[in-house]
């Protein structure tokens, strides 16, 4: 597939994309059902993927999913919040790039692989440092490597290019989908009444976490409170902050939220946001921002939901796959 040379033009002109090309289906008419629908009934994509596991400096483990066809060119995918490399907005963007001469690389946080990891803590949206783990990792057989996030794999992404630390230079572009900027506010969006449904699904599967983590370290960890929890700011307040290193929520949020790194990014990178995104906040869309920064681009269709983006007919590629891929492939 070509790219759209139009939008491509436009990357080295401006760093707000406003000529964005996405329609979806129109039977998909808000934000909730184009955020629902590809999650629950797209189409699980057969993939020949082989699974490496490699562990961690600090002696934990991820599992990693190639395909791999002997590219010069890798992309690594990074998921969502409670996903896994093999979700179907995983599955697509791996298809959509290797069907174009790629190799790709999905890999999964720890505790997402359907294994609960060995240390006394899991992942959260700012851990840079397992990315930094493979991109490391797989970078030293690619001559270019190109990186892509969703959600929270989106923030971990655009944190990890920002920070002031040395990086391979075989990193080429980023892509960033559905991206949470700004922690804080979107956490208070997620949590609202009309978003009950996501955020309770979150704080389901993060609870069992907890138990199972707090069995195997009891004295590192402990459940006391857990069921009182009813926000995923009430959890990140008592569990994600402190058991990774942060005072409490504000300070976790303040300290990982992508939107503060923007300025250090260096490299091209693109950055999706539907504006009918039910987890995203105002905040998300920095529009003036956009006009200060050399490398970031911003693109921010009217439509799309949450890792959505649901092509008008079935067996079209999903636009935001598509997008990335004309990005990633442009020589802009």
């Amino acid at each position: 597939m070509t790219a759209n040379h139009e939008n491509v033009s436009i990357l080295s002109k401006m760093p707000l994309i406003t000529n964005t090309s996405y329609t979806g289906p129109s039977v998909l008419f808000n934000g909730h059902l184009q955020t629902i629908f590809p999650a629950l009934f797209r189409k699980h994509l057969s993939l020949p993927f082989d699974r490496e596991r490699i562990t961690t400096p600090d002696g934990d483990f991820l599992d990693l999913d190639w395909l791999r066809q002997d590219s010069k060119k890798l992309v690594i995918i990074c998921h969502g919040l409670e996903g896994d490399s093999r979700r179907p907005y995983m599955r697509g963007m791996a298809k959509h790039f290797f069907q174009n001469k790629y190799d790709v690389l999905t890999w999964n946080f720890r505790g997402c692989s359907g294994e609960l990891n060995i240390r006394p803590f899991f992942y959260h949206s700012g851990a840079t440092y397992d990315l930094e783990t493979v991109v490391n990792h797989a970078a030293e057989k690619y001559a270019q490597v190109y990186l892509i996030g969703f959600s929270l794999g989106g923030n971990l992404t655009l944190k990890y290019l920002g920070e002031p630390l040395p990086k391979s230079s075989k990193i080429k572009k980023a892509v960033a989908i559905s991206v949470p900027l700004h922690l804080k506010s979107s956490c208070t969006k997620i949590s609202s009444k009309e978003n009950l449904i996501y955020s309770n699904r979150f704080l389901k599967t993060l609870k069992v976490k907890v138990q199972q983590k707090a069995l195997m370290f009891p004295d590192d960890l402990s459940t006391d409170g857990l069921q009182k929890v009813k926000t995923l700011k009430e959890f990140d307040d008592k569990f994600t902050g402190p058991m990774h290193g942060y005072r409490d929520a504000d300070h976790y949020y303040d300290q990982c939220s992508s939107l503060y790194y923007l300025d250090g990014i260096t490299i091209p990178t693109l950055i999706l946001n539907a504006k009918n995104d039910p987890f995203l906040s105002e905040e998300c869309f920095p529009v003036e921002k956009a006009h200060s920064l050399e490398k970031v681009f911003m693109e921010f269709p009217e439509i799309g939901g949450h890792v959505g983006f649901t092509p008008r007919k079935r067996k079209e590629i999903y636009w935001s796959e598509n997008r990335a891929f004309e990005f990633i492939d442009s020589d802009a």
